[in-house]
């Protein structure tokens, strides 16, 4: 098994650089590095005296300061494409600046953490659980059955019964048309007349029922070449005419 020790203050190596600018008072952008890398690299021999492990993020960040130390002790400073020198400590001071704001909105996360672990759990849900399953137990309802209680019932259920006034009722009417009358009455009709418009067919009995049927029966006598239809005048109105049988060869 491998144990992970913790030291109280520092939590990483941020955290630890944090606590030296806070100490000294230090302005985060403008840290002085000699200072601030002599004061990491003690931190970690005392760590070593210590016999405790090195983590590996210290060790980088040791190097970093180190190899930004180096480059300020260059006197050819290095410039970016706008000629403006570039200052090593950049990349440090972006990178304390987003610990430092995620460290703030973490203390407030324990805060409320602890705020939490300070209330009371509600001790009672079992007993409520226990209750509501009790209401919804067959078994025990029966249990309480008597022969009272069955008459009270049937007595409404008879109740409700007699009181009952909408019935549903179906009613099935047959209508006095067929498809086949319909058709030898649309050839009755055409039989007098060379065409004949279907508005005819509508006036002679304007009835819903009586014109579906007949509308009905036209178009079978079309699907069986009995019949043609053609573009009349008015609104939603054609010719129905007779087709004239062709005499076999």
């Amino acid at each position: 098994m491998s144990f992970e020790i913790k030291l109280p203050l520092f939590e990483g190596p941020f955290d630890l650089l944090l606590f030296f600018i806070e100490r000294d008072e230090l302005d985060i952008y403008d840290i002085p590095i000699s200072k601030i890398t002599h004061d990491f690299l003690d931190y970690l021999k005392h760590l070593e005296q210590m016999e405790i492990e090195v983590a590996s993020e210290f060790i980088l960040v040791a190097a970093t300061l180190m190899k930004i130390k180096s480059k300020l002790l260059i006197p050819r400073p290095e410039l970016d494409e706008n000629g403006d020198e570039i200052d090593p400590r950049e990349e440090l001071i972006r990178h304390l600046l987003e610990y430092k704001k995620y460290k703030s909105v973490i203390g407030e996360l324990t805060e409320m953490e602890a705020a939490r672990m300070t209330k009371e759990k509600r001790g009672n849900i079992a007993a409520e659980l226990k209750e509501l399953s009790k209401a919804d137990d067959v078994e025990s309802e029966i249990q309480d059955l008597d022969l009272y209680k069955v008459l009270k019932v049937f007595q409404r259920v008879m109740a409700r019964y007699a009181a009952r006034t909408d019935e549903t009722k179906h009613t099935v009417v047959q209508y006095p048309y067929t498809i086949d009358q319909q058709k030898n009455f649309v050839l009755d009709k055409i039989s007098f007349k060379k065409r004949m418009p279907f508005t005819d067919f509508i006036d002679y009995k304007p009835d819903k029922i009586f014109v579906i049927y007949t509308f009905l029966a036209i178009l079978e006598l079309l699907q069986l070449s009995l019949v043609t239809i053609k573009l009349g005048e008015g609104f939603n109105n054609f010719w129905v005419e007779k087709l004239e049988e062709i005499p076999a060869e």
